[in-house]
């Protein structure tokens, strides 16, 4: 195993055990309900159903990106075991929290010039930024130094396929995603919208269907559409949900039908992307040619 640490954000959205077992590091971001802060950094957090039925409720939570002097505080933390940190970050283009850490990262190794911290932009979200963190892992166990496996994520992150669909439009209206006005049509016809994120790190409206067994079936159209010379390549898929597990099992079951991969790790959306998702959304990733 390499002589160096991999530090994730809460939103790689990968389960506390394979985190705890493979001695990751994590630093937080935070939602704010009624003027309280949660997040694993503060201890408090709500159940993720707990979550989601408060939002299907009408709570209306707001999100906070990491902010450099947390950065800091956890790389202090990692300082007392080891030198050398892989950093991989949530998507620059969806969170100002890349930028923070770069910049705690710079503040730390100016004090302790003995470090090297090197912070990827990893240009994915959810499960798609963990299972590159996956990747990463598998690199770091087979041997490979943290400069190497920093140069492999920058050649591959981009291969990362994210494929998602939400519930509830409105959720998208709120995040400036979709017009008012498409919302409460949408709405009205059960429409719903298909989404991905782009080789910039951006969320974007792909398409739409009628009806949400079809927007399921056209997470896992659009893996065949794109996993192009990666097929027979991927041992395991992520699936992430937001309180939809029996829907995040329908789409893991087609995946086994169409393509025969049975390895498939689901979780749950953290609240800090599922605030701006809503409750039920359902996102697929794998790796591929091209997003």
């Amino acid at each position: 195993m390499g002589d160096y640490r991999i530090v994730v954000d809460s939103t790689a959205d990968l389960p506390i055990e394979y985190i705890k077992e493979h001695n990751l590091s994590m630093m937080s971001l935070s939602y704010i309900v009624d003027g309280e802060t949660f997040s694993g950094t503060t201890g408090k957090e709500i159940e993720p159903h707990d979550f989601y039925e408060r939002v299907r409720g009408g709570m209306m939570p707001t999100t906070s990106q990491i902010n450099p002097q947390q950065a800091v505080e956890t790389f202090n933390e990692i300082g007392k075991e080891t030198k050398q940190m892989l950093v991989i970050s949530l998507s620059s283009g969806i969170s100002g929290s890349y930028n923070s850490v770069r910049i705690g990262a710079e503040e730390y190794m100016e004090d302790n010039a003995d470090s090297k911290i090197i912070v990827v932009d990893s240009l994915c979200a959810s499960m798609g930024e963990g299972l590159l963190v996956y990747k990463a892992v598998e690199n770091m166990e087979a041997g490979m130094s943290l400069e190497e496996n920093a140069l492999w994520i920058e050649q591959h992150k981009k291969n990362i396929i994210h494929c998602f669909t939400v519930d509830d439009l409105f959720h998208l209206y709120r995040g400036g995603r979709v017009k008012k006005s498409a919302a409460i049509v949408g709405s009205i016809v059960n429409l719903k919208p298909v989404l991905h994120v782009d080789n910039e790190g951006h969320l974007n409206n792909l398409f739409t269907v009628r009806g949400r067994k079809k927007s399921l079936k056209a997470l896992v159209d659009y893996m065949e559409e794109h996993v192009g010379s990666y097929s027979g390549k991927n041992d395991i898929v992520f699936i992430s949900h937001a309180d939809a597990k029996e829907d995040a099992e329908y789409v893991a079951a087609e995946v086994k039908n169409r393509f025969g991969i049975e390895n498939c790790m689901i979780n749950y959306i953290d609240p800090t992307v599922g605030t701006h998702a809503g409750p039920g959304t359902v996102a697929l990733f794998l790796l591929g040619d091209e997003r």
